[in-house]
């Protein structure tokens, strides 16, 4: 059901939603949820005259109950268990078919869902360097608001923080290794748009993938 189900309309909504929700979580803190008034009465408990000056550090500026019970417990844990869960299932039926189809000798549904299997895992491949990127910041996020007396090192911060940007840039490298449709695109996209050259046998074997 899939090509009836997923048309291109929807699929251009469910983009389209994808971005709005995760610019409005994201830029959530510009809009007041931050550290900003925290750190002005802090100050004037002090009872400082001095210039109000703000360091700009991930932990000083973001607050942690934003990123704790807001990001974390709300836009990532749950989303992940559930994609672990569906990966769990499709993996499961895929064993049941493969199974099915190697006892009743059938070499074209054998082949369809070996294929069928290759893109799952590729596809759960994606989910755990997502897991294996974004925890280690989140993790550090619960101990700084769980444990206040716990003391983490920066450079163990900076490098969760590093992690969830290069996140980004892992899906089309796994894309491109795993699966032959997206190397095949992905390399005549860099050919023609970043080496200013046109391959003309990568435009015609493309062309020929997609159509079948």
């Amino acid at each position: 059901r899939y090509k009836s189900v997923v048309t291109p309309q929807r699929a251009a909504v469910a983009i389209a939603c994808c971005w709005i929700v995760s610019l409005l979580v994201g830029l959530t803190p510009m809009f007041g949820w931050n550290n900003l008034n925290k750190m002005q009465r802090t100050q004037e408990l002090n009872g400082s005259h001095t210039e109000f000056v703000i360091t700009c550090q991930f932990e000083t500026v973001i607050s942690m109950e934003y990123m704790v019970y807001f990001n974390f417990f709300v836009w990532v844990l749950p989303p992940l268990l559930l994609m672990l869960l569906i990966y769990l299932e499709v993996f499961n039926l895929i064993r049941k078919q493969l199974n099915k189809k190697v006892s009743s000798s059938s070499n074209d549904p054998q082949k369809y869902y070996g294929k069928e299997l290759k893109i799952a895992k590729s596809l759960a491949l994606v989910l755990f360097l997502f897991a294996l990127s974004w925890l280690p910041l989140h993790v550090l996020n619960c101990i700084t608001l769980f444990c206040p007396s716990c003391q983490t090192p920066h450079i163990l911060t900076y490098i969760a923080i590093f992690l969830t940007h290069g996140n980004s840039a892992m899906n089309p490298i796994v894309y491109a290794f795993r699966i032959k449709k997206f190397r095949t695109a992905f390399l005549q996209i860099w050919n023609q748009y970043f080496c200013c050259k046109t391959n003309k046998n990568a435009t015609s074997t493309t062309t020929a993938e997609m159509g079948n």
